[in-house]
């Protein structure tokens, strides 16, 4: 029986969210977590991507001119969702499961996980971790521990040791 907000949901299908970068890390998180996690009524596989800084494609400054062309920005949003949607594919693929959602995000990645994760009434997010130690951590920050403090659901993290 899963407990959500106080209530009794037994009978409510049950949403895991699989978070990915496609890399082999967060792949073979995601076959850890969709094991333990198993049987949910509905995985959704998810890969976040940055939203490039359109400022950067302009010339505002009267200076030194834009960074990047109007058509250089567009052609790195194509290859970044290019890039998710590959990450996207490998996962589903390794996952094996049939009828797998996917949603390829934009923003950073902990908040855009957190809010499809309220956005689809999630009972659980899967995510891996790099295993950064506290100083890596504190100056690079760290996608798990945001989803975990986060989070409108419970939060499985699987680190690099747990293969």
């Amino acid at each position: 029986m899963h407990l959500r907000h106080g209530c009794d949901t037994a009978a409510m299908p049950s949403t895991v969210i699989v978070a990915t970068d496609g890399s082999p890390l967060a792949i073979q998180a995601a076959i850890r977590g969709v094991k333990v996690l198993r049987p949910a009524d509905q995985f959704v596989v998810a890969v976040a991507i940055r939203a490039l800084d359109e400022t950067l494609a302009l010339d505002g400054s009267g200076h030194a001119g834009a960074t990047l062309t109007e058509s250089e920005l567009r052609n790195l949003q194509v290859e970044a969702q290019q890039q998710g949607t590959a990450a996207l594919e490998d996962t589903v693929a390794a996952l094996g499961l049939a009828g797998i959602e996917t949603r390829l995000l934009e923003g950073d990645a902990g908040p855009a996980l957190c809010d499809l994760a309220d956005e689809l009434g999630a009972d659980a997010i899967v995510i891996g971790s790099r295993g950064r130690g506290g100083i890596r951590r504190a100056l690079l920050g760290s996608v798990s521990d945001y989803v975990v403090r986060n989070a409108p659901c419970p939060v499985l993290v699987v680190g690099a040791g747990n293969e």
